[in-house]
């Protein structure tokens, strides 16, 4: 399998003017446009929070979104990724926006 097809999972927590601007929605659907799956959540500290997972390059093209893009009335300050690791098989089976 190409190193860019292989699957992959990471955290991810956006911090910035993220929440009330519809940010989990349009995460969530740009994930399924690039067909990953995983999930996205506020936090009680005003940033938001999930997990993708899927293909390494498609996984590689959400974070450059969280990173720059976001819903259009976000400000994002920072993205961050941790827990990064190969997987054999997808461990969610749509991308979710948990409450």
């Amino acid at each position: 399998m190409a190193e860019d097809e292989a699957l992959v999972s990471v955290d991810y927590e956006v911090s910035g003017k993220v929440q009330g601007v519809f940010f989990r929605k349009y995460t969530q659907g740009e994930a399924k446009r690039l067909g990953l799956v995983g999930w996205v959540q506020n936090t009680s500290h005003g940033t938001v929070q999930g997990q993708i997972q899927g293909p390494s390059a498609r996984v590689r093209e959400l974070q450059e979104w969280l990173r720059k893009t976001g819903s259009p009335q976000s400000r994002i300050s920072r993205a961050e990724f941790s827990n990064e690791k190969k997987i054999k098989a997808l461990e969610h089976k749509d991308f979710q926006i948990l409450k």
